[in-house]
């Protein structure tokens, strides 16, 4: 599986209070790291912080599944890539890997669906359209890599 079509979400170097007693990173970081990644992912189809305050916008997850396939350890750093797997009016799919830089090894992946939401109401709400138009793009690029994605099977948009 080539992820270099994929961009880099978020990278990060991981220091010695990412560690747990089995001395490799915790899981509670896998999450955090995860979440920073998205809200690039987001940021790149034009879904940041200005648009949700400026538009009374939001994102909510819906579901997640965790794979956790190699250790990371202290003073190693990861790169985060995304794909975007699917969408509808109102949700999206994608996934997060997780790789060790020094040695290009996926240390884990994460499968997300979220959804659009009005703030005001905090219900779901329809993508905008150059969002969607964003969306639908990235999708039809993320597409055309030669791998399908490893995703779980039970998640949908």
């Amino acid at each position: 599986m080539d992820l270099s079509a994929l961009p880099i979400t978020y990278q990060a170097a991981i220091p010695e209070e990412y560690m747990d007693e089995m001395e490799h990173m915790n899981v509670m970081w896998y999450a955090h790291l995860f979440d920073r990644a998205t809200w690039q992912f987001f940021a790149n189809l034009g879904m940041d912080l200005a648009y949700f305050s400026e538009q009374d916008a939001g994102a909510f997850a819906l579901e997640q599944h965790t794979r956790y396939l190699a250790e990371i350890r202290q003073r190693q750093s990861v790169s985060l890539r995304t794909r975007a797997i699917d969408r509808t009016p109102k949700r999206f799919h994608f996934m997060h890997f997780m790789i060790v830089d020094q040695s290009g090894v996926l240390a884990s992946t994460t499968e997300l669906v979220g959804m659009h939401i009005d703030y005001k109401t905090r219900r779901s709400s329809p993508l905008p359209d150059h969002i969607a138009r964003a969306f639908d793009q990235l999708i039809a690029r993320h597409q055309k890599v030669d791998w399908e994605p490893p995703i779980c099977g039970t998640m949908h948009p």
